[in-house]
């Protein structure tokens, strides 16, 4: 079986990572970390952390850096986890969170940060024909419709275009994320565990470029990441 590996996964919304995060998981079989879908599982199931996150999202306020981590935590502290590694996905988003994070995995360390690189032209023109299901939320896109319509294939509601996938809105989150995680990048990069991969290119092809920076990272260090 190929080795596990610790990693996290950057990039801009629209530039495929979460698609690839989910490629990579299938590939070295271990396991897919994304915090989105940490936390709607745990408001789902009305858990403690769940109920705390609904009440402050509620409010229109930011969850904090205690709540984000204690989430991811209890994920990484899974024997299956422990044993093959994971691949990390919304997380870490500030050097704060990369602080904790390294906390979490002392006395070991992530194996590599891969920042998946995509113009914002090319991003702003994804999201814009992006279109969403109502109901169970389901992608769609304007080159990949539902099949009547725009009634969802899967729990027949309305699929929409969401205010948020507007290219003005798009351009500000994007604006956002680059000023937050530039920071990030900064730091993993003064400690060599940051490679910046092409996300321009068919799904496969990226696959490809990041499977080959992860190894040529396990070659490196003679066979072995960790």
């Amino acid at each position: 079986m190929i080795p596990g590996a610790r990693l996290v996964v950057l990039g801009k919304q629209g530039a495929g990572k979460g698609t690839q995060c989910l490629s990579l998981s299938h590939h070295y079989v271990i396991s897919h970390i994304s915090t989105g879908d940490l936390l709607r599982e745990e408001v789902r199931l009305k858990t403690p952390l769940g109920l705390k996150a609904k009440k402050i999202i509620g409010q229109g306020d930011l969850l904090g850096d205690d709540l984000i981590v204690t989430m991811v935590k209890e994920r990484l502290d899974s024997a299956e986890v422990r044993r093959r590694g994971f691949i990390l996905d919304g997380f870490p988003r500030t050097v704060s969170q990369a602080e904790a994070l390294g906390d979490l995995l002392a006395p070991n360390d992530l194996d590599l940060v891969i920042d998946i690189a995509i113009d914002t032209g090319v991003v702003v023109r994804r999201l814009s024909k992006r279109r969403v299901c109502t109901g169970c939320g389901r992608n769609y896109s304007t080159t990949n419709r539902p099949i009547i319509g725009w009634t969802c294939d899967t729990c027949a509601n309305e699929v929409v275009q969401r205010d948020d996938d507007r290219p003005d809105a798009i351009q500000h989150r994007l604006e956002i994320y680059e000023a937050q995680t530039a920071p990030l990048i900064a730091w993993y990069t003064e400690r060599d565990l940051l490679v910046t991969v092409s996300g321009v290119g068919a799904e496969e092809t990226v696959t490809k470029r990041m499977i080959k920076v992860i190894e040529d990272r396990r070659n490196r260090k003679g066979g072995r990441l960790s």
